[in-house]
Formats: C-alpha cells, structure tokens, sequence
C-alpha cells in the first residue's frame, strides 16, 4: 500500500524523524489558512499524489506570499498532473501539502529496502539528494553507501554516524543526522515497510537536519497487523479494476495492452507476459490467480479483465500444481456465461487433473480456442487481436 507525502511525514514524526510544519489541504482557502497558520514568509505547495517526479511536473510552487499561496493552490488543485511515474495520462491532483520552507544548505538522500540476498533491511544513504537514487547508482554507485541491520536490533548508532560521516554531513550535525536515521530504521520495521525513502533529507541554515520528501510503501502481507493504517489508503490515487481485483485477493496490475492474461503464479504470469510481446503482441495487465484460487475468485478474475475496454483478446494460461485445472476451467466458463463473452478466448492448460479441465471446456458449447504450450497460446492470442482488429477496420 502507498500512501502520501503528508501521511509518511506524519507517521515519521511519531518515531522521532524531524520533518517541516505543515498543513493537508483540499481546497484553495484551507491553503490560505495553511499560509496564516505556519506565520513563515515562505511555504511550499505541493501536490499530494503517489509519484514521483512532481516538481518537473509543475505540481511544487514555491511562495512568498499569500497572494503566491492562493494562485499555486488555484494551479495544482484539479491539475492532471503529468510526472515520469504517472504515465502520459497523469494523476488529478485532489489535496495539496503547504509547508512551512526550509533554508536549504544541502540535500541528501536516505532510503531503506529490503535486500533479498542478506534477507535483511538495508540503509542506503547518498551525498546526492533530489536526484533519482537509480541515475545515481547507475552512474556513481561509489557516491551510494549501504549498511544492512537486524530488524529486532535496529540500524546501530555507529552505523548511522559512519553513513552520515561518509555522506558528507557536516560534523556539527552528525549526531542529529545519526538520530535520524536510526529513527527512520525503528519506523521501517515497526510499520512493516517496504521502502521508505527520503529524498530529499536536507540540512538547514540554522542547524536542522529534516526530511523534506517522504515516501513510504507498506507490505500488504503485514496489513493485519496494522489495522489503523487501512484509513491512509487513497482509493482515488488507486486503478478502479486493482481495487476490484484486492476484494477477492487477486494480484493485478492493470498495462496498456490489448490480451488480458489471467495466469497462476508470478513467475509464470511474466513469463506469458513476455511471450506475448515475443510474438509482437502488448499484455492488457499482470494477473496472476495464485495457487489455491476458488472457481470465485477465477470467476472474478475473469470479469476484471473483460472489464477493461482496451482487451480485445483473453489468454488463460495455467500450469495446475496445487490449483486444478478443472477448477480454472469451471471458473472461466461461469464467468464467460455470466458476462455474455464477445472477445476471444485462449485457453491453455496443463497439469492437475488437466484432462477434467479440457472436458469441461470442450462440453461448455463456448468458442473457446485450445493451446497446447504457451507459444502456441501467445500467437493465438495475438492471431486473434490482429483479426478482431482489421475486422473492425473493414467495417
């Protein structure tokens, strides 16, 4: 789960992670009120969205004034604010963060992630803030320095001082910035955090050490332990079908393509992504089932795919192991039934009971196309957009 600047820096407060005064507002007067409440002679408005790149974007105005406050609000609330991470359609900017400014001596960067090799969290911490952590790695990985800690233990103190020593902090404010951090630890493994990565992290003028960006994503494994975290999701930042698809436990991203793939398993729902596009088709979405669905949950999956008015084609692609073919099947022809299918169908099939799972598609009376490996489904697949598409284009 994502959530926004201002949750992030909020919750961070709460571990001790210093961060700007700020207030959330979602109309132009409420940043108004934000400007008289903060009584600094500069703020920030900022736009409230879960991407990243907001300031290229236009969506974080500087202002001096009350008069700058009201026009930057007037600006970015309602924007369809258009950033490297939105995509070319944008995200409609719906609350705005007016934050007291901060005299900027120098920025840095400070994220933690988990590491799969260690198996442990990692700190990462860099003299190059404000800049994209990937350009930077890519480019200057001796500018990146890393120290992985112990959940029950935490990011040790002289751990944190020999990041912020060898990230240039200056040595007044190495122990505040070495608070910081180990703060930004204890929060990462107390809310069960994915990433939670500032960018900047800024030392001032006058001596303060802050977290001038924040981003945070949490584990959805972890969610029940944090039932009081379910309220800083924002459905309207979410796609309306990965909503419909969490409802029943399904892993589902939505693309821009046209086959919509419904799939058991990450791994292999990659894989059929990339044969697709192999064949010089595009895949409508991620979607992977998982290995114990319910005819349910595949009934649902189902709708959610032709819910999309890009997919032209559907490919069903199972390897049965734990999930039964015969369930997938029976799960696909109630949900072809329900929704009166009009695109075509290829289904592929191997594994547990496969040969039930063929019967009950070949008894179904549905125009089911069978495939007997996944290149074989992939160019089916897209054998059949091609049709469907230049059929349309006759008429």
């Amino acid at each position: 789960m994502k959530i926004h600047e201002f949750q992030a820096k909020t919750l961070l407060a709460r571990f001790g992670v210093a961060v700007p005064d700020g207030r959330e507002c979602t109309s132009v007067e409420q940043a108004v009120a934000a400007y008289r409440a903060l009584g600094a002679p500069v703020a920030v408005v900022k736009a409230q969205i879960h991407a990243g790149g907001r300031g290229k974007g236009g969506g974080v105005k500087v202002c001096k004034s009350e008069d700058e406050v009201r026009l930057a609000a007037q600006k970015i609330l309602g924007m369809q604010l258009v950033t490297h991470q939105t995509g070319p359609a944008g995200q409609k900017v719906q609350r705005i963060w007016v934050e007291k400014g901060s005299s900027i001596a120098k920025e840095y960067y400070v994220g933690i992630a988990i590491d799969r090799e260690s198996q442990l969290p990692v700190m990462m911490a860099s003299s190059e803030g404000g800049m994209e952590i990937e350009e930077v790695a890519a480019h200057h990985p001796e500018k990146i320095l890393k120290a992985a800690f112990a959940p029950k233990q935490g990011l040790a103190q002289a751990e944190a001082e020999r990041l912020a020593r060898g990230i240039g902090i200056p040595p007044a404010l190495l122990s505040k910035a070495a608070q910081f951090m180990t703060a930004l630890a204890r929060a990462f493994v107390e809310l069960d955090c994915s990433i939670a990565e500032i960018n900047p992290l800024v030392t001032t003028q006058d001596g303060a050490v802050l977290a001038l960006d924040a981003k945070i994503n949490f584990d959805d494994n972890a969610s029940f332990r944090h039932e009081d975290l379910a309220g800083l999701r924002d459905l309207a930042e979410e796609e309306p079908l990965e909503i419909e698809a969490s409802k029943f436990g399904l892993n589902y991203i939505k693309l821009d393509g046209t086959i919509g793939c419904m799939v058991n398993g990450a791994g292999l729902a990659m894989s059929t992504m990339d044969v697709i596009k192999l064949y010089v088709g595009e895949p409508a979405n991620f979607l992977d089932v998982g290995g114990g669905a319910t005819k349910e949950q595949v009934t649902a999956a189902f709708k959610i795919l032709l819910a999309d008015p890009k997919t032209q084609a559907v490919l069903v692609n199972i390897f049965g192991g734990i999930m039964k073919c015969d369930v997938i099947a029976a799960g696909v022809v109630a949900a072809a039934r329900e929704v009166h299918l009009d695109r075509p169908l290829v289904v592929r099939l191997e594994g547990t009971n496969v040969e039930l799972g063929r019967k009950v598609l070949a008894e179904s009376g549905l125009p089911i196309i069978g495939a007997t490996d996944l290149d074989d489904a992939a160019k089916k697949a897209v054998a059949a957009v091609k049709q469907k598409t230049s059929g349309a284009a006759r008429r």
